[in-house]
């Protein structure tokens, strides 16, 4: 199984667990969040995920969903893939991250297809 680390703004990520919560009743064990806020030094916050990496990565590789492509977390979220078995998707969504949640059994280049199917599959126009 794969490990999924959250890289997003501020408290974003940490919805975003929530919100897997309400829908699936649990957390996945292998799911985290590294926020990153105004201010924070951003060395240590590569050096936190670089252990969030390690501890999430089983041998199954670890999927990088960070939120807004060219901001400072998918900056350091493309930092982090360059570890060995590390695979980074920026424009995280819900839809996107409930796919890849319920998707435990993929290998990592398929958990990373699935959520940039799911991501755009789920952005429609509603009619009224």
């Amino acid at each position: 199984m794969a490990g999924i680390l959250l890289v997003t703004h501020n408290g974003l990520g940490a919805s975003f667990v929530e919100c897997v919560h309400h829908v699936l009743g649990e957390v996945p064990p292998n799911l985290e969040v590294l926020s990153i806020l105004a201010g924070d030094d951003l060395l240590k916050k590569l050096a936190e995920g670089q252990a969030l990496i390690k501890q999430l990565d089983t041998g199954g590789g670890v999927l990088i969903l960070a939120d807004v492509f060219g901001a400072t977390p998918s900056n350091i979220a493309r930092q982090l893939c360059h570890a060995e078995r590390v695979i980074g998707v920026a424009g995280v969504n819900l839809p996107m991250l409930l796919r890849v949640v319920c998707s435990p059994a993929k290998t990592l280049p398929e958990l990373a297809r699935i959520a940039v199917e799911g991501g755009r599959e789920c952005i429609v126009q509603m009619a009224s």
